[in-house]
């Protein structure tokens, strides 16, 4: 299980840890409700910095994701495809969605730190919205 301190944070809910592990916060997935489906970024694939690259399917919506820095997809959970209930299970921890090998790791340093992130939410920390 990561430690939210460890992680940045976009407004638009995904959360990036020091090695690249992207995953969707714990006040999103309670908002969202129960995730059904996942469609998540090749291996390989080069994206930019804030560019949709992922699809989450609840059982109230469907949404995009964001990459929260630019590179190279190096990894996804694989988990995710038989087991979307992970996300909300486990948010911080075998609920993460992919691995980004950033191509300018100091973006990372320009997203939220968690309190931030809980005050944008309107949660009271420690981590009321992490």
């Amino acid at each position: 299980m990561l430690d939210p301190k460890e992680l940045r944070f976009q407004e638009s809910h995904e959360w990036i840890a020091p090695d690249g592990t992207v995953g969707l916060s714990q006040h999103a997935q309670s908002e969202i409700g129960d995730v059904v489906f996942a469609d998540l970024p090749k291996v390989g694939r080069t994206v930019k910095r804030g560019e949709a690259i992922a699809v989450l399917e609840s059982v109230k919506a469907a949404f995009d994701l964001y990459a929260p820095v630019a590179g190279e997809i190096v990894a996804v959970n694989d988990e995710i495809a038989g087991d979307p209930s992970l996300i909300n299970r486990e948010p911080y921890g075998r609920g993460w969605l992919f691995r980004i090998a950033a191509s300018d790791p100091a973006e990372r340093e320009v997203l939220m730190d968690s309190d931030a992130y809980d005050a944008s939410t309107g949660h009271g920390g420690p981590h009321g919205g992490v």
